[in-house]
């Protein structure tokens, strides 16, 4: 039996975030070109398909959709009223809580998520939570909307959303200051800038792909290379026993109230 079809409409479909997860629901085959809808303030299709229906009219997109994404910037949450209690509307604006959500959708059938831009590359990770509203059917598409951006889990606490704001949008952030940190050591010790650049870029890129795959956790990984004991061994130690996890966690802190503030 053939899934489902239905439209989808992304409020603030010409931003980073909007506009990656546009993208990365047309790859996937998910949603054809003709039942998605951008809606974004200069009304552009943002270099998508011609075939991509493009709106700057909030209240356009909420009735030709049978799904809403909401990606706008949190600022802009106070200002945003859809009347759409009938609509599945799903917000990734970090921060904004579920009754404010429901207030802006005018319903419970709201769900409240967080993504990131590796959408654009099917590679993000999507916690949700689900209002009073939402069915089960609901959660299905919820579920496939997500899954076919990367990965996904719905929590049952929505303060535990915060924590993943925490996680789900600096992670990459950190990871690039830690390539920069290491690039840097290279340099400073007479490594070509471009090499430098192009070794650490690909040592990431290969450490984050071995990580993603097969059940070893990322302790798992750690300790292997500890009872291995060679090279990696001796920096993992010097790690270890340094300041960095307690400062890891200062700044995974620091993004949790910043969320929570906005």
């Amino acid at each position: 039996m053939a899934r489902e079809s239905f439209t989808i409409g992304i409020l603030g479909g010409n931003g980073m975030l909007g506009g990656a997860m546009a993208r990365g629901l047309l790859d996937s085959g998910i949603v054809a070109p003709d039942d998605l809808w951008i809606c974004s303030r200069r009304g552009s299709r943002g270099g998508l398909p011609l075939d991509v229906n493009a709106t700057r009219d909030p209240s356009v997109l909420a009735g030709a959709c049978d799904v809403i994404l909401l990606s706008v910037p949190p600022a802009s949450a106070d200002a945003l009223r859809l009347d759409a209690p009938d609509r599945l509307v799903i917000s990734v604006m970090a921060g904004v809580t579920m009754d404010r959500l429901e207030a802006i959708a005018g319903g419970p059938r709201v769900v409240r998520a967080m993504c990131s831009p590796a959408a654009v590359k099917r590679l993000a990770y999507a916690p949700w939570v689900a209002g009073s509203g939402v069915a089960l059917r609901d959660k299905t598409t919820v579920t496939r909307i997500f899954e076919a951006l990367g990965k996904t889990d719905e929590l049952k606490d929505e303060a535990q959303l915060d924590l993943f704001t925490a996680l789900t949008g600096p992670v990459p952030g950190f990871a690039a200051y830690f390539a920069e940190v290491m690039a840097g050591y290279a340099e400073a010790r007479g490594i070509d800038p471009r090499m430098a650049d192009r070794a650490v870029r690909q040592l990431f890129r290969a450490a984050g792909e071995m990580m993603a795959e097969g059940d070893k956790t990322p302790t798992d990984h750690v300790q292997q290379m500890i009872d291995y004991d060679g090279t990696t061994a001796a920096g993992l130690r010097v790690l270890r026993a340094s300041p960095i996890p307690d400062q890891m966690a200062e700044a995974l802190d620091a993004a949790v109230e910043k969320s929570r503030s906005l």
